[in-house]
């Protein structure tokens, strides 16, 4: 294959610049078939860093059911000067293109960081060249019919007789004579004529394009269809005519998507706006955190600080109450001694005056004496006692047991000094009795 004309030459122009993900040819006929070659300048989702690049069947939904077809090619890549950049290998073996597999050719052909490289791709012009030899084509034939040399199918015998009847010297100038190449291009023919059997404005620019290039490729092949033309250019006209209604419905939907793009703009400000206030939310809950945090320890310090206060003011009290209690129970033993003293010579004089039954009367005044300031001492110590109890109140109930067991030693030494009393007046009865005189 290395001496015959490429198949079909393809160039693109500012090659680096394209966004595209896959750019496709023209269609071209080659081999009884329509193909077209589709390019990956960034590579398929499995080319690695390397530029894609496939032969694929064109229209392959006109084609009977179980075709396919068995061809060899390979492709040549140049740069503006024709200078080979890349030849595919040629394979020994056929390639088989089917409805399962419309596209064949290569996943990594070069890599991209190559069309990087400065002089590589002159003057940003990739040229690709795609060469096919043509093998045997298989096909689970239905039965046709041969309507003025053309095979067509069953389906098809109504409308390509009607076009026959309608357009006897269609063919008579047609040029290919292969069989599989005269049903493609009846196809294609049917196919053109479906388009514009369409009402103009439900055609699509792209479509009513490819149909202007598809009538053009069957004139030249020796189709007249003149006629065609003629309508392709009404057709044309007619799409071009100002339609009040899709003019209306064309404003109604520029508008909408207007309001689209502005309620898109406005959710966009608002997601701003409503991440700035929670931004700002945020910084005011941290400070009102802080805040509160370093009000909990101010209130924790004052609170510590207070605590303090009490505690030694507490201790302050207790070791007064303390030192209280402790005089007064100093006190108190200093009574009670007293006391025994007291009762131990108060015994001893009662036993001096039984044994010398008399005395003088100063004795009982001396006692009575003794017994008043005792009286009077005991007065004194309860006051004290009731202040000490009212203080030891008001303070911590800590020293209540002592003041408790100091009020039960008040009350034994009253009950002592009664007791005291009620002898001393038998004493005095007694001693009337024996002719002493008591003066109260």
């Amino acid at each position: 294959m290395s001496n015959q004309k490429p198949s079909f030459r393809f160039e693109i122009d500012n090659f680096s610049e394209k966004k595209a993900n896959v750019i496709s040819s023209n269609t071209f006929e080659s081999s009884g078939y329509e193909w077209f070659i589709s390019i990956y300048p960034k590579g398929d989702r499995l080319a690695d860093g390397h530029l894609s690049l496939y032969l694929n069947v064109a229209n392959y939904t006109t084609l009977q059911t179980g075709w396919n077809k068995s061809v060899n090619f390979y492709f040549v890549l140049l740069n503006q000067s024709d200078k080979e950049l890349y030849k595919s290998p040629i394979s020994g073996s056929k390639s088989l293109f089917c409805a399962e597999s419309r596209g064949l050719g290569y996943r990594k052909v070069l890599p991209l960081s190559k069309f990087q490289e400065e002089g590589f791709l002159e003057k940003d012009k990739l040229i690709i060249e795609v060469y096919i030899n043509g093998g045997d084509v298989s096909e689970n034939k239905k039965k046709t019919v041969d309507i003025n040399g053309f095979q067509v199918f069953a389906s098809q015998v109504t409308k390509v007789g009607k076009i026959f009847t309608e357009h006897p010297d269609i063919a008579l100038d047609f040029k290919p004579t292969k069989q599989e190449v005269k049903t493609a291009y009846m196809n294609v023919l049917l196919r053109v004529i479906k388009t514009l059997d369409k009402t103009p404005k439900s055609i699509s620019e792209t479509r009513l394009s490819k149909a202007s290039s598809e009538l053009s490729e069957l004139m030249s092949v020796g189709f007249k269809v003149d006629w065609l033309k003629s309508k392709l250019e009404e057709v044309s006209l007619e799409r071009k005519k100002p339609d009040v209604d899709g003019s209306r419905v064309q404003q109604l939907e520029e508008l909408v998507k207007h309001l689209a793009r502005k309620l898109d703009e406005v959710s966009f400000g608002r997601r701003l706006s409503d991440d700035a206030n929670e931004y700002l939310a945020q910084q005011v809950e941290e400070r009102v955190k802080n805040l509160e945090l370093m009000d909990v320890g101010f209130r924790l310090n004052s609170l510590n600080t207070k605590l303090d206060n009490v505690v030694w003011e507490r201790k302050k009290a207790d070791d007064t109450n303390e030192s209280h209690a402790k005089q007064v129970e100093k006190r108190v033993k200093n009574l009670e001694r007293l006391d025994l003293a007291f009762n131990n010579r108060l015994n001893t004089m009662l036993g001096d005056m039984e044994r010398r039954k008399s005395s003088d009367t100063s004795v009982f005044e001396q006692i009575q004496d003794r017994v008043m300031c005792i009286a009077f001492k005991l007065e004194n110590l309860n006051t004290k006692l009731e202040e000490i109890s009212k203080e030891r109140k008001k303070a911590d109930d800590a020293n209540g047991s002592l003041v408790q067991q100091l009020e039960e030693s008040v009350k034994n030494i009253e009950l002592m000094v009664s007791h005291l009393k009620v002898e001393l007046d038998k004493k005095k009865d007694k001693t009337s009795d024996d002719g002493f005189l008591l003066v109260d």
